[in-house]
Formats: C-alpha cells, sequence, structure tokens
C-alpha cells in the first residue's frame, strides 16, 4: 500500500490573483452557495442539484477542513466587489477510487461568471498552491465524460488524460449517464 501524507499549512492558505480571492469560507456565503448549487446549468454534470440542507453541509465540511490543515476547497470571490463567485480548491477524495490516495483540485463557479477565465486563474493559482507551498508532487481532476468545459480547463492547465484511465465514480448510480470518468493528472513542474 502506498504511503500518503496529507500537506498540512499554517495559517490558512488565502490565494489572491490579480482578479480573484480564494479565501476562507464565511456564513455571509451560504446563502449565494445554495443558490448556485441549485441551479441546473451549474450542477448540469453531476446526478442532481443540491439542497439547501446539503449546500450548507458542504460549505462546514469545505470550512472546517481548511481551519484544521490551513487547504482545501476555497471560496472565490471578486477582489473588486467581495462579490462570492464559487469555489476552487484542492481536496482528499472521500471515496475509494483506482487512484487513491491523492489531492484533486476541483472547481464549481455560478453560471454568469462563465466565459471570463475565473476558473482558469483561480486554478493556476490553486495548482501553484498546491505544488509550492504545500509541496505536492501531483495533483489529478476528473470529472464525468461529458463535461467538456471542465476537461478544456484541465487542458489549459496542461493536465494530461490517459483512457486507460477512465473509471465508474462509486457515487454515481449504475447505467447513469454521468458514470464514467475521465481522470487528468499534473506532475509538479508541468503547470502551463
Amino acid at each position: 500500500m502506498e504511503t500518503f501524507t496529507v500537506p498540512v499549512a499554517f495559517p490558512p492558505l488565502k490565494i489572491v490573483t490579480p482578479r480573484l480571492t480564494l479565501r476562507q469560507w464565511r456564513d455571509s456565503d451560504a446563502g449565494p452557495f445554495a443558490e448556485m448549487n441549485a441551479d441546473p446549468r451549474v450542477m448540469e454534470f453531476f446526478p442532481s442539484t443540491m439542497t439547501r440542507e446539503k449546500s450548507d453541509e458542504m460549505l462546514a465540511r469545505c470550512r472546517d477542513l481548511i481551519a484544521v490543515r490551513g487547504w482545501g476547497i476555497w471560496a472565490v470571490e471578486l477582489r473588486d466587489t467581495g462579490e462570492f463567485i464559487g469555489f476552487v480548491g484542492l481536496h482528499t477524495p472521500g471515496y475509494d477510487l483506482p487512484f487513491t490516495p491523492c489531492v484533486e483540485i476541483g472547481w464549481r463557479l455560478r453560471a454568469d461568471v462563465w466565459g471570463k477565465g475565473y476558473c482558469s486563474e483561480a486554478a493556476r493559482a490553486a495548482l501553484n498552491a498546491g505544488f509550492e507551498q504545500l509541496g505536492l508532487d501531483e495533483i489529478v481532476a476528473f470529472t464525468a465524460l461529458p463535461n467538456r468545459r471542465s476537461q478544456a480547463v484541465m487542458k489549459k492547465m496542461g493536465m494530461t488524460c490517459d483512457i486507460s484511465e477512465n473509471f465508474n465514480h462509486p457515487a454515481v448510480e449504475k447505467g447513469n449517464w454521468l458514470e464514467e470518468h475521465c481522470l487528468y493528472r499534473l506532475r509538479r513542474g508541468d503547470l502551463t
């Protein structure tokens, strides 16, 4: 069995890019986060939208993990307005997947801010933090095969996919059109 130590960075990381801040969650994020998670456009490649209760539970988990280890799935806000637009961050998957243990990068932004380069900007900053501040050797990303938008961001970061590593996600119902996922990988020094 491969050994894997989750890196810890104290104090909690706060990442600033030219247009965005990736930060710890606030109670005031709960409403906008729940609205985003209830939007069928945002949740198109997930089995369902999220109830307010499930959204609040996810926010609490994200906040608690950052508090414990100093990094995780960060809330993303626009620097010039402080407006919450979604999340981007690093996480250790809670499912037994063919490539775990690992650290993955993930994102979810409000539909009204798509197409402005925010996801790529935040993802690049999160990847840099993972490699430079946390000392990770590799970061992975995965998504349902039909999710071409997320795959485009992964490719833009220089992540590579090997179709032989496609897998069926254990949290998706067998036979569901979203069951098969593709895996992208990025090694330290390969970020474009």
